[in-house]
């Protein structure tokens, strides 16, 4: 019988792993992504976060947050956006309008299921990831944006 299950279970991950692709499959800009929010998360951390969310997603909801916190009494939305140029506009300038809303709206979604409402922001972390010329030194540059604009 066990053997039978470990067959199961090494199908089950082949499927599963079929289905949604390995890291190494993503777009370059994906990978690029999950570097920043990775160096998002222990920057926060270090700073004295408590982090409790990675990649919320709610069924009733489009889109997802990146990162949620707290910082002291205060629950933290944190959308986290990483570039390798500097060159077009910064990072955080990609938080439009629409963007704003969605994440708004995703947050509302996820206080829904808290007992209390806790006092709350929406924060921006600008994430460069600047190839060098010489490899494998790679210039990693962080800018919080607390508090990045305001909730109704």
């Amino acid at each position: 019988m066990p053997r039978r299950l470990t067959a199961v279970t090494l199908q089950t991950l082949d499927w599963l792993i079929a289905r949604i692709g390995r890291a190494e499959d993503r777009p370059e800009h994906q990978k690029t992504g999950r570097r920043g929010e990775e160096a998002a998360y222990f920057h926060l951390r270090q700073l004295g976060y408590v982090m409790v969310a990675k990649n919320f997603r709610s069924p009733r909801r489009r889109g997802e947050i990146d990162l949620i916190g707290w910082e002291g009494d205060v629950l933290c939305f944190i959308e986290v956006k990483t570039r390798t140029t500097r060159d077009v506009k910064p990072a955080h300038a990609a938080v439009d309008r629409e963007k704003r809303r969605e994440l708004i709206a995703m947050a509302h979604e996820y206080l829904h299921h808290l007992r209390t409402k806790p006092a709350w922001r929406l924060d921006v972390i600008s994430v460069y990831i600047e190839e060098p010329k010489h490899p494998p030194d790679r210039a990693i540059t962080i800018e919080l944006f607390k508090n990045a604009f305001p909730v109704s």
